[in-house]
């Protein structure tokens, strides 16, 4: 009865609430009596100490070949973990002490023998923890389920799982959209984004990116209102089911995994995907709009790992060494966190600690999950061979279980008059918008204009300038001109003046015969009658002198009109200069 019981639930949709396996149910057991207040889920305030549980793989081939023994048993009654100590033919472990240890978490499932009447499959897995955290989500909580474990434990398998076998994020993705598409209800309405991103040597790297070389890492900021967050991070909006596994193998195509000799498939990144839901209810009685939004954040971890053991070497070995720096990190903001929310021994006091999340990427980008506005749930997965990296796991998942967290519903309720109060607000504020954009507008034309103004005065400016300038040189031109007009009349003058003061004798006259000395006569005569013509007009010597003395002053005053000639030019000069740059000063006013 009860295997029939049990493929009628994993036959069934994962959206039915029915899903939800009922106590004495194959793989799941009743809750643990020492966890009573977390067994039943998160209480409706939203508060609550941190969900925990355990799954152990089966043995792998490796483990197999070699002949490693389980030391591994569940309890499925209790929820009780045991861990057995390996006999000394198996015992790996340097410690000489090595002893039994149990652990009690709020589930602890079976996955190591199929053939197991406790067997605990990836249904079983998503059916106790999946659905529960979704109906937070559609709650109005935000929400976080990470996978924590040693390299080769299972966490990618049950996070992701495998063709034809999915994990817990591929069942949460179609739950989701069976649910949306179940509401048949005309006054709600949902929409969903999807990122995906993971922590890679401490950097963060986009997985819906294309890959580039060199990789493009991003920033990570922090706001009061929304906490840790990337920068830039690719966010899209998805419709259905096919759209988010299609953005998810895309991402796992660009995911960081490598080789070792514990892992063919190693994950040598952590990989981060979110889901953001949002959902928009309208009350027709109240006439009441509530959105509420809720975050979806899955956390596949990378697994620690001790080098001697995966034989890493250059790239591997500094991955590994980033690994194990984060997840160190993370277990020591696990403990800080489980000491502030517990008491120290003996004293009754809180105990208070500062929460190291900046000292890794992973924490700090994981503190409102961790520790903040968040339901969080943890699954440990284990090996069920090796002894001390199954004992660090439970250790650390059972300090994870005393974390407590504060999360509260993120839900805005407005009513109609607040509602008509802020479409009114926005429509003053879009009135007032576009005022100032035309007053912009006006403010751009008019500077427009007087660009276009000022260019063209400029340019009559630099017309001036150049009338200016070619004035100046036809004044230079001219005012030379008349100098050399000046010097040439002064020396005629000059030389007249002393041809009448010292006449030239003429040259007694010689017969000759022939031509060039008659030429020489008539010249020579020629220049009698003119000295004998200018004797006769002046008398006297006196009448000479006189003559000679008016020349002069007639030179004079030649002279000075083309002194004050040159000093007009030079004064109209200047006066054009000056309205020049009038002219100029006054447009640059303008």
């Amino acid at each position: 009865m009860q295997k029939s019981l049990l493929q009628k639930i994993t036959e069934s949709q994962a959206s039915a609430a029915s899903l939800r396996l009922k106590e004495g149910s194959p793989g799941v057991a009743p809750p643990s009596p020492t966890r009573a207040s977390a067994n039943e889920g998160f209480p409706s305030t939203g508060g609550g100490n941190v969900r925990v549980v355990v799954r152990v793989r089966g043995v792998n081939p490796r483990e197999a070949e070699r002949g490693a023994s389980c030391l591994v048993e569940i309890d499925p009654h209790t929820q009780a973990t045991i861990l057995h100590p390996p006999s000394e033919a198996d015992r790996q472990s340097t410690r000489k002490n090595l002893e039994k240890k149990v652990f009690t978490f709020d589930n602890s499932f079976w996955s190591a023998n199929p053939e197991d009447h406790h067997y605990a499959d990836q249904d079983t897995i998503y059916n106790c923890l999946g659905e529960e955290f979704l109906d937070h989500n559609f709650e109005g909580y935000h929400t976080c389920i990470f996978a924590y474990g040693q390299t080769g434990s299972g966490k990618s398998y049950s996070m992701m799982g495998v063709d034809g076998n999915p994990g817990l994020i591929p069942r949460t993705c179609e739950d989701l959209f069976e649910r949306i598409e179940c509401n048949k209800s005309p006054d709600a309405s949902f929409s969903v984004r999807v990122s995906y991103f993971e922590v890679y040597n401490e950097q963060v790297r986009d997985l819906l990116a294309p890959r580039t070389d060199p990789p493009r890492y991003l920033k990570i900021r922090e706001s009061p209102t929304e906490g840790p967050h990337v920068k830039d991070l690719i966010d899209v909006p998805v419709r259905n089911f096919t759209e988010v596994m299609r953005y998810m193998k895309m991402g796992d195509q660009n995911r960081t995994v490598a080789s070792t000799k514990m892992n063919d498939t190693s994950s040598r990144s952590h990989a981060v995907f979110t889901l953001m839901l949002r959902s928009v209810h309208h009350d027709v009685n109240t006439d009441e709009t509530t959105e509420r939004t809720a975050r979806i954040r899955l956390v596949d971890l990378a697994g620690s790992e001790r080098a001697n053991a995966t034989g890493a070497t250059g790239v591997r070995l500094r991955e590994g060494g980033n690994i194990n720096k984060s997840l160190t990190t993370l277990g020591r903001v696990i403990a800080a966190l489980a000491g502030v929310n517990g008491t120290t021994p003996g004293s009754g006091r809180q105990k208070k600690e500062v929460v190291p999340y900046r000292d890794s990427v992973l924490t700090w980008l994981l503190k409102d999950s961790l520790g903040g506005n968040s339901k969080t749930a943890m699954i440990a997965c284990i090996s069920p061979t090796d002894y001390d990296e199954t004992l660090s796991t439970l250790r650390y998942a059972d300090q994870a279980k005393h974390i407590k967290t504060r999360a509260t519903i993120n839900e805005d309720q407005v009513s109609v008059a607040i509602r008509d109060a802020k479409i009114e607000e926005m429509a003053e504020t879009i009135r007032a918008l576009q005022i100032s954009m035309g007053k912009i507008a006006d403010t751009k034309k008019q500077n427009e204009f007087q660009s276009a103004q000022l260019e063209e005065y400029q340019n009559q400016v630099n017309q001036m300038q150049r009338l200016m300038e070619e004035t100046k040189q036809i004044a230079e031109v001219k005012i030379k001109s008349l100098q050399t007009q000046n010097e040439a009349l002064r020396l005629h003058l000059k030389l007249a003046v002393e041809s009448l003061r010292n006449p030239i004798p003429s040259a007694p006259v010689q017969a000759s015969n022939s031509a060039s000395d008659q030429l020489r006569q008539r010249r020579e005569n020629m220049q009698d009658m003119v000295d004998e013509g200018l004797e006769s007009d002046y008398d006297s010597d006196e009448e000479r002198n006189n003559m000679t003395t008016e020349v002069e002053i007639k030179v004079d005053e030649l002279v000075k009109d083309l002194a004050l000639f040159k000093r007009r030019c030079g004064d109209d000069k200047t006066r054009m200069m000056l309205n020049s740059l009038q002219d100029t000063r006054t447009v640059r006013i303008v």
